[in-house]
């Protein structure tokens, strides 16, 4: 039972990140404007729709998991650091410990790695 939690964890903390990955593409430009709104160079786009894509997939299978979500952990922590910083916004300040929950979530894998359902696993064995 374990072992299907685990893998059911990976895919609900990773189902996000891969979604928003993909709608990021649908919407390139409007995401473009609005980093740009923030002060980031748009160009920036590019490395977060690659991390947002391949690492919760790694995750998902169970590949290079550790990486995959340290790599996330850290993207969290800087985009509700950078996107979600206006406190006295209810809803800003909600993104921002959704963020930095995230990221908690994310350091258990990169702490723990997989169980027995993993990519990794068995290729250790």
């Amino acid at each position: 039972m374990t072992n299907i939690l685990d893998l059911i964890a990976r895919i609900l903390i990773s189902a996000l990140f891969l979604l928003n990955g993909f709608f990021k593409i649908g919407n390139y430009d409007g995401t473009i404007e609005w980093m740009e709104s923030f002060g980031l160079p748009g160009i920036l786009i590019i490395p977060a729709i690659i991390l947002e894509i391949i690492a919760p997939i790694l995750i998902i299978l169970g590949y290079k998991a550790k990486i995959s979500a340290g790599l996330l952990s850290l993207f969290c922590i800087a985009t509700a650091v950078i996107f979600h910083n206006d406190f006295s916004d209810q809803m800003q300040l909600g993104s921002f410990l959704k963020n930095i929950a995230l990221a908690g979530g994310f350091l258990f894998i990169f702490i723990n790695g997989t169980k027995d359902f993993s990519l990794d696993k068995k290729f250790l064995k």
